[in-house]
């Protein structure tokens, strides 16, 4: 009996040690991303190299069954109860006071599938909301719910944009054939699935862009926009298919593709009645698109849009103006992003143009060298009075001058240089003529780099903080400019700007010269200088 007591001393101490074991501190886990915000989206970075391990919580052990042969086996049912894990009471803080819910479990032989009772068109139209707001991504898991889910999300009317992006096989990797008799298939059946087909958008295909193109026009008659991505090898037969099986088209973009030149000339020759709007990149042959244009086979064209790749040079385009007026007298944005245009006349353009009465948008920015002078702008917005946004960004040799007589009431003014020396400007005062101007309406101007001076700029912040549409300012980009203390002082009556750049603002002390994103961090810097 003696031996038998320190046993017993030391499984207690064995124990004590154990639980004095299991009782760790907490180690957070190591986060492998960084979020870094710039200034119109959120950049996430990873932190993991191939190198690096990643700390992971232990998985707690589950308990082992007692198999011991002296207790009795519990029934089934019981077994479930015990297994089930108890819920965790909230922990409740001095002072505060805790809400109970009650937990509502299904009684025995009650149905708790609830959306079986919803009929099909509900769920439609609950779908189409969540559609209209997340999109269609976070959207397919719904189909996976149940079967009455599943069906209803097949309902074609839930897919009316769809965009599909190349993923069978990894870049570089050549296709083996029964991988190309899958994507066809795959193609194929989808379209048949897409009978109400608005919006379609293929991204990053090198290859059976045609095929595609084909199927979908064959099987999608109510298609309104296609739009290809980095995709080459549209040809002639894509775009007669086109024109023939979907008579509602009215939106083509070819942006950054490559395509037969002559199948697009052929189908804006044949069916440009019909389209509205077209985007597509500079380059070789490019010019012939734009003639076409310009001799009136797109009458009710809305919106006309030119860019160029990133790794392409100095871009010339020749346009003829007063053809491309007269043709297009609907045309409400007209965009040329890094395309320097060249104004040329033509034997047909009319000598009398009456401009574009319904422009809305015009954009000229460009990288590189501009060669629009006042004249040329004066021949494009001569007759253009609902005129609301106007972007000449890098056009150096506008002047205020010009801008100042233009019979429009703009809203957004974007006239920065980003890439230009004051050497080349040819507008070095002036500026408080515009924001004279344009005081009641201007909601955005950008004055990147602009020569102004002191005075002036002084001036132009009066006009528009003590203007009758002083409340409607919300951006205002001031970098690399003689804006003075004195002047910013003036735009705390702009209540409702939330955007103001002031990086790189020689005249402006130490710890103001940065970019403010909120009305708050504004509120703040114009407190200071009062």
């Amino acid at each position: 009996g003696e031996k038998k007591t320190p046993k017993k001393e030391t499984a207690t101490s064995k124990d004590s040690q154990k639980k004095k074991k299991k009782t760790k501190l907490y180690r957070r886990p190591k986060v492998n991303y960084t979020v870094q915000e710039g200034e119109d989206m959120l950049f996430v970075i990873s932190n993991i190299n191939n190198y690096d391990s990643i700390w992971k919580p232990k998985r707690k052990a589950r308990k082992r069954k007692n198999t011991s042969g002296g207790k009795t086996k519990l029934p089934p049912a019981k077994i479930k109860t015990q297994m089930a894990k108890p819920q965790m009471k909230k922990k409740v803080m001095p002072g505060q006071e805790a809400a109970l819910v009650p937990v509502r479990h299904c009684a025995e032989g009650e149905d708790d599938s609830w959306s079986r009772n919803l009929p099909v068109e509900l769920l439609v139209n609950i779908f189409q909301l969540v559609l209209n707001q997340e999109g269609a991504i976070p959207f397919l898991c719904a189909a996976r719910v149940c079967q009455l889910w599943n069906s209803a999300a097949a309902n074609p009317i839930l897919w009316r944009r769809v965009s599909i992006g190349y993923c069978w096989t990894e870049p570089g990797k050549t296709q083996l054939p029964k991988t190309e008799m899958k994507i066809k298939n795959t193609v194929s059946w989808l379209a048949q699935n897409f009978a109400q087909l608005r919006d379609f958008a293929l991204c990053h295909w090198k290859k059976h862009v045609d095929y595609v193109v084909q199927v979908v026009s064959q099987f999608c008659p109510h298609l309104t926009s296609l739009k290809l991505t980095y995709c080459t090898g549209m040809t002639e037969k894509a775009f007669q298919d086109l024109g023939t099986y979907c008579p509602s088209l009215e939106t083509i973009n070819v942006q950054y593709s490559e395509f037969q030149i002559d199948g697009l000339v052929t189908y804006l020759e044949t069916f440009g009645s019909r389209l509205r709007k077209i985007l597509f990149t500079y380059g070789c042959k490019i010019d012939r698109l734009l003639s076409v244009i310009a001799k009136g086979c797109c009458p009710g064209l809305t919106l006309l849009e030119i860019n160029t790749k990133l790794d392409s040079g100095f871009c010339q385009l020749p346009i003829c103006i007063p053809s491309l007026q007269s043709s297009c007298p609907q045309l409400q944005i007209f965009r040329m992003l890094n395309v320097t245009p060249v104004m040329k006349t033509t034997r047909k353009a009319p000598r009398i143009s009456t401009g574009f009465p319904q422009l809305i948008e015009l954009c000229l920015a460009t990288s590189s060298v501009s060669f629009m002078t006042d004249q040329h702008l004066n021949s494009v917005l001569h007759g253009s009075p609902n005129l609301r946004i106007l972007d000449l960004r890098g056009c150096t040799r506008i002047t205020t001058d010009i801008l100042s007589v233009l019979p429009c009431e703009l809203e957004c003014l974007y006239w920065g240089l980003y890439f230009s020396s004051n050497n080349m400007v040819s507008s070095k005062k002036g500026i408080h003529l515009l924001t004279q101007k344009w005081s009641r309406t201007l909601r955005e101007l950008d004055l990147t780099c602009q020569p102004f001076s002191e005075e002036d700029l002084e001036i132009a912040m009066a006009n528009l903080a003590h203007g009758t549409g002083a409340e409607l300012l919300q951006s205002l980009n001031l970098s690399s400019t003689k804006v003075s203390k004195s002047a910013l002082a003036i735009i705390s009556q702009c209540t409702k700007l939330k955007y103001l750049n002031l990086t790189s603002c020689r005249y402006l002390p130490r710890g103001l010269k940065r970019v403010y994103r909120c009305q708050e961090d504004i509120h703040q810097l114009l407190d200071k200088i009062v």
